[in-house]
């Protein structure tokens, strides 16, 4: 039910969205359907219409709207797996030209933060705005020790008109999702909770603050990576002060070509860094554009080191999602699309019973006319996103983190070629996958895994002698039941029978394998070493190994 204060607002909506010429929109909806025949009363749509391109006047609106409706049409623009492509390419362009509020405001908020006068916190600072977004603005300062600093400080009053537009923007999807087919297959509340989630962070500067802290301390010994360090005594949750940084703008190639700035390096170092981020810390700047990022000269004989700024947004990857990108990148590389709808099926991402030829063929299909040119200037964003779209159509829900990869991912790409066109992304990030993919699999990720898991395996190992002896018993006195859930199974029931002996065998080897992995892990267990591991261990390998085999044999 809409508040008598949002009939208002949406009134207002309406008349902004007739302005632009979009009656339609309006005379379409549940509630104006019934007078659509207004719609051709209208002295204005009695001839042609001067306006420009619906995409372009779908972006002039949201601007018209406000802050709110323009960050929810640039969030609507990584969602090319839904949007036509030229709404989404407008929606793109839209940028947070909001008006700075007064300076004196920002020092009162500053005051009543802190509960102090302003001069008793900083030596200097400047009331004129450095830049101006639709939820803070930017100001210059000094502390009493001299180093220059930026606040941001919170929009006043800024989290009412986000509340009551959110509002209004939960209705409209509702409505949508009641009375459109469209509306039922896209589920736009779930774009905006998700917008909700994503603009009510940016309110909380404590949150943008920390994110900012995590990723210092991710690159802390990077040569490539410099942020900016946060000044926690003097953070509170509308106002955040941070360490200045001076740098050229990395869109300003005259500026970083005059300083003697390589480009072809800058590019590479931009997408070694993002993949830093993706694939060795899984958290990553997901507001790459342009105006985030600086370049710095460290000394005549140093490289230069990229600089970032604005950590509002923050996304991570859990490792399920990190293999998904890894192994289908990796697969697509190999044009394996095969191998990519079979990882697809048996990982759940889209639903079982999906035919894995149809995917296959879908698959190829979108991407195969990707590869008809160099591998340098095949587009990673391109790539995923095809994924996406197709994946979609058969079922597969495309989780907000994996968007915003993808659209990080774009921004990157359109800047490292814009640096340097001929930058091969496939070149630079492939060494970064392919050692991704070799600390989790095979022999590495093996070594990395009995590491990490040892402590609990050492604190469950006295328990396992007790264990297998139980089992060993319960199968001789024919105790284990095996629960039937499948029903192919249940007929093959009948024809598959395991010999208890062999069971006895795989519980036997699987022991003598873990003990292999405890003695590799306790450094210095024994004094004979073989092949740089104890000799213990290729002998309970070893017999472990042989009775798996042994098991599974026919």
């Amino acid at each position: 039910m809409v508040k008598f204060g949002e009939l208002f607002r949406l009134l207002s909506i309406q008349r902004i969205l007739i302005r632009h010429g979009l009656d339609e929109i309006v005379f379409a909806t549940h509630l104006f359907r019934p007078i659509r025949f207004l719609f051709y009363l209208l002295p204005w749509n009695w001839f042609g219409h001067k306006h420009g391109p619906r995409a372009e006047r779908l972006r002039q609106a949201l601007e018209d709207l406000g802050p709110v409706f323009v960050k929810f049409g640039q969030l609507l623009s990584t969602r090319r797996d839904m949007l036509p492509e030229d709404i989404a390419d407008e929606f793109a362009k839209l940028q947070d030209n909001v008006p700075p509020f007064p300076g004196d405001e920002a020092r009162r908020i500053i005051e009543k933060s802190f509960e102090q006068p302003i001069n008793e916190i900083f030596l200097e600072f400047n009331e004129t705005p450095l830049a101006s977004a639709s939820i803070a603005q930017v100001h210059a300062a000094r502390l009493k020790d001299g180093r220059e600093m930026i606040v941001k400080v919170v929009r006043p009053d800024i989290e009412k008109v986000i509340r009551r537009d959110l509002g209004l923007l939960y209705f409209l999807a509702d409505k949508a999702e009641r009375y459109s087919e469209d509306g039922r297959r896209l589920r736009p509340t779930n774009i905006v909770s998700e917008f909700h989630k994503t603009i009510m962070g940016e309110l909380d500067l404590l949150r943008e603050a920390a994110n900012a802290s995590q990723l210092r301390r991710n690159f802390a010994d990077s040569d490539k990576l410099y942020v900016p360090e946060v000044d926690w005594k003097l953070t509170r949750k509308n106002v955040m002060v941070m360490e200045r940084i001076s740098g050229i703008p990395v869109s300003d190639i005259k500026g970083l070509q005059a300083a003697g700035v390589e480009l072809k390096w800058l590019a590479e170092a931009g997408v070694e860094i993002f993949f830093t981020q993706v694939f060795r810390d899984s958290f990553f700047h997901a507001d790459m554009h342009p105006g985030n990022i600086f370049v710095a000269k460290t000394g005549p004989d140093k490289p230069p080191r990229v600089m970032v700024v604005d950590f509002g947004i923050m996304s991570s990857l859990s490792e399920f999602d990190q293999r998904y990108l890894a192994e289908n990148f990796l697969a697509f590389l190999n044009r394996d699309y095969q191998k990519v709808a079979v990882l697809h099926v048996e990982s759940g991402w889209v639903p079982q019973g999906t035919r894995v030829d149809e995917f296959e063929s879908a698959i190829r299909t979108v991407c195969e006319p990707l590869f008809d040119r160099a591998l340098r200037e095949i587009s990673f964003g391109t790539l995923l996103l095809r994924l996406f779209q197709t994946a979609r159509r058969f079922g597969m829900v495309i989780l907000p983190q994996l968007l915003l990869l993808q659209k990080t991912l774009v921004n990157i790409e359109g800047l490292g070629r814009q640096l340097y066109p001929d930058l091969d992304l496939w070149k630079t990030a492939r060494p970064l996958l392919e050692r991704w993919m070799s600390d989790r699999v095979g022999l590495r990720g093996l070594v990395k895994g009995t590491k990490e898991n040892l402590p609990h395996w050492l604190d469950r190992l006295p328990e396992l002698p007790n264990k297998t002896i139980d089992l060993i018993e319960r199968l001789r006195d024919g105790r284990v039941q095996v629960e039937w859930k499948s029903q192919e199974i249940e007929k093959l029931r009948n024809e598959i029978r395991l010999s208890n002996l062999r069971i006895v065998l795989a519980v036997i080897g699987s022991t003598f394998i873990i003990s292999a992995a405890v003695i590799y892990g306790l450094d210095g267990y024994s004094p004979v070493m073989v092949g740089g591991a104890p000799w213990l261990t290729w002998v309970f390998g070893t017999i472990g190994l042989g009775l798996l085999v042994f098991s599974m044999g026919d």
